[in-house]
């Protein structure tokens, strides 16, 4: 089955796996962060664990869990910011060199009425700042999106203040897109190519998710 991207009015575009090549990156960036911080190699594969099954989750969720059930420290703000900063350095090289996915701009050129919008688990000034320097930011008319506030979230008040208009058309690579595309109305399709789920085919299969390969096979 082929999609007709033409006939949506929005398109929501999850960032990491979907438009950048960096799930890896990211992934390998929560066991530094945890292993400068004093981590033990376990403590840090659990990060990492924890990070890869929550696919598209922010790494405020992630990093509140690490403190409480992986190293048992209390959970303060200045705990969390430690985290994060640290996790945002091991970033900022790496996200800068990650390959874009092929198609992006000739995508945008054939849903010229279509408004584009980014929604991230990644942390929403990062991105903001990120798609700025990589001359992405263009492309997406309505807005770059990310954590603290989470998908749903996000998608209620952008549905809420009419700046989602329908159809609309969330192309995500994990189970959380899925569900939060799912819950706001939004059809779906889970791109392959990318993605850090290691079940997908038959979580796809069994919820009867539209797979392509990558953006350009949207074409």
């Amino acid at each position: 089955m082929q999609i007709d991207i033409k006939k949506y009015k929005t398109i929501v575009f999850d960032c990491d796996g979907v438009v950048l090549d960096s799930n890896v990156v990211k992934t390998e960036a929560y066991f530094r962060t945890a292993k400068s911080l004093g981590a033990t190699d376990a403590q840090a594969q659990a990060l990492v664990d924890y990070h890869v099954r929550l696919g598209g989750i922010s790494r405020y969720h992630k990093f509140d869990y690490y403190l409480r059930e992986i190293t048992h420290q209390p959970v303060t703000k200045e705990a969390i910011q430690i985290l994060l900063d640290e996790f945002a350095r091991e970033l900022e090289v790496v996200l800068m060199e990650c390959q874009i996915a092929e198609g992006l701009s000739a995508l945008r050129q054939a849903t010229p009425k279509a408004s584009w919008m980014i929604l991230s688990g990644g942390d929403q000034q990062e991105i903001r700042t990120l798609f700025a320097k990589r001359d992405l930011a263009k492309y997406f008319d309505g807005g770059l999106f990310g954590s603290p506030d989470n998908k749903d979230t996000v998608l209620a008040r952008e549905k809420e203040n009419g700046h989602l208009q329908f159809p609309a058309l969330f192309i995500g690579d994990s189970k959380y897109d899925f569900e939060a595309a799912t819950r706001a109305g939004l059809d779906f399709v889970f791109l392959s190519d990318w993605t850090e789920v290691a079940d997908w085919q038959a979580y796809c299969q069994m919820h009867q998710i539209h797979v392509v390969k990558n953006l350009l096979a949207l074409m």
